[in-house]
């Protein structure tokens, strides 16, 4: 079916255009009444096995909604409900923008991939706190993804998530500061320790004195895959300093290596940062960078070319305690998040372990031997259906879109 909608429908479509209905169709799905419920009974993670808990929250799944697809939190409910342990919403920054100019999204189908430029559109901080205040079911883990505004000097960039932080303290269940994305000019610098430590300060400082109740509010930092390894480990040293919440990695990359698109595909799409299975490898490899470094002190959230059950289980035994998706997402299908979450499960259990988060970094030598599952049950079967044999659980395929990070 959802083959059959994107050859019919999206496929003719300009991607912006066709991820902006897409969207609305799953807000106005969710919004028939008792449609939200049967979604969720029927598609959102149930299985024990799955649950995960990390800086302070209980996620039903470690599979979540990468920033970008919901950037100003209108319907992270929804979207929730088809399958994915939590949504990210976001990036927002402290006043409205309309981010760069169309065309600015882009589908690489050969690549399963996306290059996007849009720029931080959103309508603002204060905005998306009221949308995330105003939801009627706030079973969901929602994060807010947060950035500087296009205009804002690289001095005065500290005070602009500080502003965005306080906004959204008390309507985010976590906070991420967004100093990664390649299509705001100088964002990336603000990555180097010198310029990052103030903005983590200032964002922490305003997340203590915004939540109150002797509520903590998590903060994590999103980088990038194109940042040197020196400064992987110098960013990591600094969360651990500054006792950050967890790091997440990685953000879209520059680079326009090892495509199968043909160069006339690539160059039509021009500069942005590229999503999808391209960013595999250099996402895992600073995966693995990060967790040497912090030795476990630190949660991670791997994203960047997660399409499979494989690859998120290769995410979590490199150290991943949750994982993000957002171009697997829109390659995948509505119940892409759903089989995603099946598989691990089914992995979990064919590792012998009670829950996918036992299997956090055991793929690191010195790693403590997690809890096994029991080998069998009351009827002499085993415990959990037995591993799909390393096929995918990515389902069907087609050419995708999405609003940037």
């Amino acid at each position: 079916m959802y083959k059959l909608l994107f050859s019919v429908v999206f496929r003719r479509m300009p991607a912006e255009q066709a991820h902006r209905l897409g969207f609305m169709l799953i807000r106005a799905t969710a919004a028939v009444p008792g449609a939200s419920w049967l979604m969720r009974r029927c598609l959102a993670p149930r299985d024990p096995a799955l649950r995960v808990s990390a800086f302070g929250l209980d996620f039903p799944g470690p599979l979540g909604l990468a920033a970008g697809f919901d950037k100003d939190a209108l319907a992270p409910d929804a979207l929730a409900a088809l399958g994915f342990g939590f949504v990210e919403t976001g990036t927002v920054t402290p006043r409205p923008q309309p981010g760069n100019p169309g065309p600015r999204l882009f589908r690489l189908p050969a690549d399963h991939a996306l290059v996007n430029r849009m720029g931080f559109n959103n309508h603002g901080a204060a905005a998306a706190a009221i949308h995330l205040r105003k939801r009627r079911n706030r079973a969901a883990v929602v994060g807010a993804n947060i950035g500087k505004n296009k205009g804002t000097p690289e001095q005065a960039a500290a005070a602009d998530y500080a502003l965005s932080a306080r906004e959204l303290a008390t309507a985010a269940d976590y906070v991420v500061v967004n100093v990664s994305s390649p299509n705001t000019p100088g964002l990336r610098d603000l990555q180097a320790v010198g310029q990052l430590r103030p903005l983590l300060t200032g964002a922490r400082a305003s997340l203590d004195a915004a939540a109150g109740g002797g509520r903590r509010v998590p903060l994590l930092v999103k980088i990038a895959p194109d940042l040197a390894d020196d400064d992987i480990d110098a960013v990591a040293d600094l969360a651990l300093e500054l006792g950050l919440d967890g790091i997440i990695a990685t953000n879209t990359t520059i680079s326009r290596d090892h495509l199968a698109s043909s160069p006339a595909e690539i160059a039509a799409a021009g500069p942005g940062g590229l999503s999808g299975p391209p960013l595999r490898g250099r996402a895992l490899q600073v995966l693995r960078r990060l967790r040497a470094r912090t030795d476990g002190q630190l949660v991670l959230v791997s994203v960047g070319g997660i399409e499979t059950a494989d690859d998120a289980w290769e995410r979590i035994r490199a150290g991943a305690t949750l994982v993000q998706a957002y171009t697997g997402f829109i390659y995948g299908g509505p119940f892409w998040p759903c089989r995603i979450h099946a598989g691990l499960a089914r992995r979990a259990r064919a590792a012998g372990l009670t829950s996918v988060q036992h299997a956090v970094g055991t793929a690191f030598p010195g790693t403590p031997a997690p809890r096994t599952a029991p080998e069998t049950t009351g009827n002499g079967t085993t415990d959990g259906g037995p591993a799909d044999g390393g096929t995918t659980d990515g389902g069907t395929t087609g050419p995708g879109q999405l609003a940037d990070r």
